[in-house]
């Protein structure tokens, strides 16, 4: 099960995926407007057990304390993105690291360049790229510690691989597929490797 919320003056997009068999779930960028969430949430009947964030910038999680408060929910993220919380996170991600929602498995993907702990989560199906990757551009690197390079350098090498069926889910605006993007993408149609 999947679900987005468009959330916060930013318009970011805050993700819900559940595991009806055992009714868990998990929350991906709770950037704002918590009681929408929490709605939401009550409306599916899941027990949250993570809160995951793509990288630390407020329109990402800036409802990240309150949600956890609410629902009890294990806050993880990058140790390199964690600085841009107010409060300290129950657990860190790292690039290969597993989490289990039921039977599914999530991967996280260690994807610096829009800032230097962002991470993409590959579940089933889906990719959630954060502001590594949008549809048809990619997030901005004029951030401090943000690197161009490096996220271009990121989407080709660890996430076009995962193949071109598979659905991109980013941190604003509408969904995409790897396909679309790797062809498509002004980003990397001239840079795409040999």
């Amino acid at each position: 099960m999947l679900r987005k919320l468009v959330v916060g003056p930013y318009q970011a997009n805050c993700y819900i995926l559940g595991y009806r068999e055992t009714n868990q779930g998990l929350v991906i960028d709770p950037g704002g407007e918590v009681y929408r969430i929490v709605k939401e949430l009550s409306r599916t009947g899941l027990k949250v057990l993570y809160i995951l964030i793509t990288h630390g910038h407020v329109d990402h999680i800036g409802g990240a304390e309150e949600l956890r408060r609410i629902t009890g929910a294990s806050v993880f993220i990058h140790p390199l993105d964690a600085p841009g919380l107010n409060f300290r996170p129950d657990g860190n991600l790292y690039d290969g690291q597993e989490i289990r929602l039921g039977n599914y498995s999530i991967w996280v993907i260690h994807t610096p360049g829009h800032s230097p702990g962002g991470v993409c989560f590959h579940a089933p199906g889906a990719i959630f790229t954060g502001d590594t990757l949008f549809a048809g551009s990619v997030g901005r690197t004029d951030f401090p510690g943000g690197n161009h390079n490096r996220l271009v350098e990121g989407v080709l090498t660890k996430v076009f691989p995962l193949g071109d069926d598979l659905r991109v889910y980013p941190g604003h605006g509408p969904a995409s597929t790897i396909g679309r993007e790797r062809l498509t993408n002004p980003f990397f149609r001239f840079r795409q490797s040999v």
